[in-house]
């Protein structure tokens, strides 16, 4: 119908192929498991303000009550989904799917995501009423669905005892929508597109002012009122990775008594989609592998059995390492942990004249590098965290010497470094625009020059102090402003052999919004795009530099 929705819907059944074989291979023999009622019971469910929205519902054969796993989408329920119930069914679980407000059977406007608190809260407090539900209902979701299952969760209905959440973020706004202020051009507007509600792009990209609507339904926000246990799981190059960590992160150190100290993060160098590019991760498996956990966090959670997984170490990550295809480092591989992020201490690594980057900070006063960032011929997008773009740890070499392209690195390294953590980059800039982006990636140089981007993200200048109305601020012409670009979070050894290194540009297109310069209100009509001069300082007296979470 749509394309996202078409490759969305291919991802799911990837995905639910990958669970019924992991299902079927349970070493627990076929007569032990409850039998399957073949097909699903649909029913409408009212809401709280009427609406009915369209659940199918899979029982077990045999005698009820049994405890219940809630899957909420926006991709139909009748699609893929049939292949899931027998998974759960199988296992001694009621299973209920619904089509989320205004999609497929459901009745409603479909607003993506901004109804789904109320929503999911009324269709786990329905559930909990009927008699085949023993009272104890878990939430299961990847993307969209891990985001009906965290927003459900952010309302705490009583009868909601545990999640599965894979892939998510933890705001619609300064993640799912933009980064660093700046629109994700390609993968909002096409998502978008793909669900039906491209007349809602203008409306989301006007939405980036933070005010008390939007955080009444974001999960940043919310997340304080989850009192359940949560299993996420995420890639170091997913859309939602920085949201994933940082849900883990929050409940775990700061939730509610339910919340924490009871989740678990896994992390593997995965994206929403399959990697580009020229490396693999040895022994990474995939992230289908992890629901082999599911049951067994369902067993301990909704049943109540002693299976050894909450005592399990909570955190589970993937160090990455050098990775050519066929030639994948032994330094790659999994390790535990007992929170997020791992002790660190952060290294600063400055950028200097001439294009190179070392701990020690230039002794010039006056070092700084202009270039003209032109909207009409902006830099080209090669690999990242995206979700309709080819994905992943691309070789930046693609984007060739431009004047508009900024690249600064280390000497070959003598030693392994080692980072786990987050990311940023402590800059010091100007521009003659009222508003400018700067767009800055963390490269792994090999020895043979492939750029593999590890990780990047822009910054739009007018946010840079935040995006409630008071601290949104057009840049002063031609003066430095000390600014930080936050990278996010990320486990990579650079190698001896290899170099690390930093680029700054103004544009990364067409996954991010090019920023035309003449700072009009996103979403409204735009001004004829200017050409703007930016300029990186990195000198003493504004020393610009890239600050890594060096692991001992």
């Amino acid at each position: 119908m749509y394309l996202y929705r078409r490759r969305t819907l291919c991802l799911l059944a990837i995905s639910l192929v990958g669970i019924a074989a992991l299902a079927t291979a349970s070493p627990a023999a076929a007569a032990d498991r409850p039998e399957v009622r073949k097909g699903a019971d649909e029913q409408m469910v009212a809401m709280r303000d009427g609406v009915k929205l369209a659940t199918n519902v899979f029982l077990p054969k045999g005698d009820g009550p049994w405890p219940v796993v809630l899957t909420r989408t926006p991709y139909s329920k009748d699609g893929q989904f049939g292949a899931m119930a027998s998974r759960y069914t199988s296992a001694g679980y009621a299973y209920v799917i619904q089509d989320c407000r205004g999609m497929f059977r459901s009745e409603g406007e479909y607003r993506p995501f901004l109804d789904d608190q109320e929503d999911g809260f009324d269709t786990v407090n329905w559930i909990a009423e009927q008699a085949w539900c023993d009272g104890n209902v878990g939430m299961s979701g990847a993307s969209a669905m891990g985001i009906t299952s965290l927003v459900a969760a952010s309302a705490d209905p009583d009868a909601l005892k545990a999640a599965i959440v894979v892939a998510a973020p933890e705001s619609f706004w300064t993640e799912a929508s933009f980064i660093g202020g700046v629109f994700k051009e390609a993968d909002t507007t096409n998502w978008m597109r793909g669900q039906g509600a491209e007349d809602q792009v203008a409306d989301r990209k006007a939405s980036i002012e933070d005010t008390e609507e939007e955080a009444s339904r974001d999960i940043a926000s919310q997340r304080s009122k989850i009192d359940i246990p949560i299993y996420h799981l995420g890639g170091w190059y997913d859309i939602f990775s920085s949201g994933t960590q940082n849900n883990f992160t929050f409940l775990h150190n700061e939730g509610l008594e339910g919340a924490r100290g009871n989740q678990k993060l896994f992390m593997g160098p995965f994206g929403h989609g399959n990697l580009a590019g020229e490396l693999s991760y040895r022994n990474a498996g995939g992230i289908l592998a992890v629901f082999a956990e599911e049951l067994r966090w369902f067993d301990h959670h909704l049943k109540g059995e002693e299976n050894g997984i909450g005592t399990e170490p909570p955190v589970k990550y993937y160090q990455m390492a050098s990775a050519r295809k066929g030639d994948s480092s032994e330094k790659n591989g999994w390790q535990t942990a007992e929170n997020w992020p791992p002790e660190s201490r952060e290294v600063r690594y400055h950028l200097l004249p001439g294009g190179s980057l070392a701990t020690e900070p230039s002794e010039d006063y006056e070092a700084a590098t202009t270039y003209v960032h032109d909207p009409n011929n902006p830099v080209p997008t090669f690999g990242g965290a995206n979700l309709t773009l080819p994905l992943g740890p691309v070789d930046q070499r693609q984007i060739e010497e431009r004047d508009d392209y900024l690249r600064f690195q280390t000497p070959v390294l003598e030693e392994d470094v080692e980072i786990g953590g987050r990311v940023y980059v402590d800059l010091y800039a100007s521009t003659d625009a009222p508003d400018t982006d700067f767009m800055v990636k963390l490269v792994d140089v090999y020895p043979d020059g492939y750029e593999a981007l590890i990780l990047d993200a822009p910054l739009r200048t007018r946010y840079r102090e935040g995006r409630e109305a008071d601290q949104i601020k057009m840049m002063p012409a031609g003066e430095p402003v000390q600014m930080t670009v936050d990278l996010g979070s990320t486990a990579n050894i650079f190698e001896a052999g290899h170099r690390i290194a930093v680029h700054v540009a103004s544009s990364n297109a067409p996954r991010f919004e090019v920023n035309p310069g003449t700072g009009d209100p996103p979403g409204q009509p735009q001004a004829e795009p200017r050409e703007a001069n930016n300029t990186v300082y990195h000198n003493a007296r504004q020393p610009t530099a890239l600050v890594l979470p060096i692991v001992d």
